[in-house]
């Protein structure tokens, strides 16, 4: 049996420390959650970074929610964002293609690559690391190699001979939901090319800008309206291509740096010129593997199995995709409120899939990534500046309202309870109040009755119960600050799990009223999305109560007969409908 011993080092909200000479990055595993239904990314960028720099498959689907899967042989293109871990697919934004011989400016098909620039391609070609991906495009034996900063991706294409290459930009493609509304390409000289990507989809509204600088002239610059072309070296339109052509021997390296922005291209630009002013694109790679380690190295394990080193540093490394940045080095970034927000003192932030991570990654940022914290709750309470409330899962400056409970209120009375003071505690227990004591999603109705009844909302019971952990949170900050009516008030909006509680089935149950419940009922029985329960059933949800344990324990008859039931919680076999 494997044993494991973790130690947390020290002096971590300095934030400062020489890079050691300790290489954890070799234990990461970026290929591990790219398989079944993980949904990772695959790609280059660096802890928290605003690039996800990373090759998409042309296949679609649920489980291809980050665009890439490790049961695919198909690569449509390196795009500078993706999700990860998540169960819808968005972004993919701004996807650049070489290619060689007769242009294509459409992805093809599986039926029909050759009706498009698809490639096929072979694990056996890659190199995958954190910071650094590598692949041979076997159609157009082409290698690629892509590495990233904070908000600028670096590509280097080794060509063969052709008279006829390519790097085509698909301003139409995106993943999963993300459709786009306007896009724009414009060849500002013989080496740059500029423009935006505005799409809608999971995120609403979104916009990212980018520059591209190339090390090679540019012979050539086409522009297409999906597959028309069209004249001149600018176009507006909802799905436009850009295509750039070059001669090239064989072995010749083509870099390009692309800095994107959710403010302009002039700032996609300033963001190139401040992370990655010249051409050394191993550099940009070493430094990408030292700001890894410099993370990873904030938790030492020591294990006689190098199996264990590589699940944990590769989860360590997972928990450091997002939130990412969302804003550029002059500060600007793209609010809620779609206004340009300048000088604001913090890192603005973005992808808050806070349902997924307050129970253990947010704990854990407060141990290991102090200034991360402090940018994260500044970012929040910006969101709930501009929309009103915290925000539930915010994408791009969009909220999604994806998920039960307003699981922002944990994380932020977290940080205030462990005494962090990198933002205003009156403005962020304002906030907390203020998500609280909502209408939205059900709130309304913990306000009138202690619970949602099960046909106002879907997941109700769901709801409920993250609610109630919700107001315990919001009441430890009213005692903390001295709020004793809130307090009181929130500590008995958290005892209002006990209503979903039947005592009669022995489960938490949908109830419609004081004195009817939801019939049939089974608690091996899960409905997606229309159900009581969002992804879980009523066995799970019984024994969500972290916030009060004791009072679960005698809800269900005291220690013997919890005791039993959660022991039979790993046993139980039903239909789960």
């Amino acid at each position: 049996v494997a044993w494991m011993l973790i130690v947390i080092t020290c002096n971590l909200f300095a934030q400062t420390s020489k890079h050691s000479s300790v290489n954890l990055t070799k234990y990461v595993d970026p290929y591990i959650g790219s398989g079944f239904h993980g949904h990772v990314f695959v790609g280059a960028s660096v802890p928290f970074g605003a690039v996800q720099l990373g090759p998409t498959n042309l296949s679609e689907g649920w489980d291809w929610s980050s665009g890439y899967h490790i049961s695919d042989s198909t690569i449509i293109g390196f795009q500078h964002t993706h999700l990860s871990g998540t169960g819808i697919g968005d972004l993919g934004d701004i996807s650049f293609m070489p290619t060689t011989g007769a242009i294509k400016v459409v992805k093809g098909t599986i039926e029909n690559m050759q009706s498009g620039y698809v490639s096929l391609f072979s694990h056996k070609d890659e190199v995958v690391k954190p910071g650094y991906y590598q692949v041979r495009l076997k159609r157009y034996d082409i290698n690629v190699s892509l590495t990233a900063t904070t908000r600028v991706g670096m590509h280097k294409y080794t060509f063969p001979t052709s008279k006829d290459a390519h790097v085509v930009i698909d301003l139409k493609e995106g993943i999963g939901w993300d459709e786009a509304t306007e896009t724009y390409i414009n060849q500002v000289d013989k080496f740059t090319i500029e423009g935006y990507r505005f799409s809608k989809g999971w995120a609403e509204s979104q916009r990212i800008y980018f520059t591209a600088v190339f090390s090679k002239p540019i012979n050539s610059f086409l522009v297409y309206d999906d597959a028309e072309n069209k004249p001149g070296t600018q176009l507006k339109g909802k799905k436009v291509k850009g295509v750039i052509n070059f001669e090239t021997t064989k072995g010749e390296v083509v870099y390009a740096k692309v800095g994107i922005s959710p403010v302009s291209s002039a700032n996609a630009m300033l963001n190139i010129k401040a992370e990655i002013p010249g051409w050394d694109f191993n550099k940009v790679v070493s430094d990408a593997d030292k700001a890894w380690n410099m993370q990873l190295e904030k938790i030492t394990i020591k294990t006689d199995s190098v199996s264990q080193l590589r699940k944990f540093y590769t989860a360590l490394y997972h928990t450091m995709i997002a939130p990412s940045i969302f804003n550029d080095v002059n500060g600007d970034y793209w609010g809620t409120d779609k206004k340009v927000h300048k000088n604001v003192g913090f890192n603005n932030l973005t992808t808050f899939s806070l349902w997924d991570t307050y129970r253990a990654n947010n704990p854990l940022f407060t141990i290991i990534q102090p200034k991360h914290v402090d940018d994260m709750i500044n970012s929040m309470l910006a969101i709930y500046q501009q929309q009103g409330s915290l925000p539930i899962w915010h994408l791009m400056a969009n909220e999604t309202n994806t998920m039960p409970g307003n699981s922002a209120l944990p994380v932020v009375a977290d940080a205030i309870l462990k005494g962090y003071k990198g933002f205003d505690t009156n403005l962020a227990y304002e906030a907390l109040k203020a998500t609280a004591m909502g209408d939205s999603r059900g709130l309304k109705f913990v306000k009138k009755l202690g619970y949602i009844p099960a046909d106002s909302v879907p997941e109700s019971v769901s709801k409920g119960l993250e609610f109630a952990i919700d107001d315990w949170c919001v009441a430890q900050v009213a005692k903390k600050l001295g709020k004793q009516e809130d307090y009181v008030y929130f500590s008995r909006r958290a005892e209002n799990y006990k209503k979903y509680y039947d005592p009669q089935v022995g489960f938490m149950r949908g109830r419609f009223s004081e004195n009817k419940w939801r019939t049939p009922y089974s608690p091996f029985t899960s409905i997606h999305e229309n159900g009581d329960f969002s992804e879980g059933n009523g066995w799970e949800y019984t024994f969500m109560v972290p916030h009060d344990v004791e009072g679960l324990i005698a809800l269900l008859g005291g220690k013997d007969k919890f005791n039993k039931k959660l022991d039979s919680l790993f046993t139980a076999e039903g239909d789960m409908g």
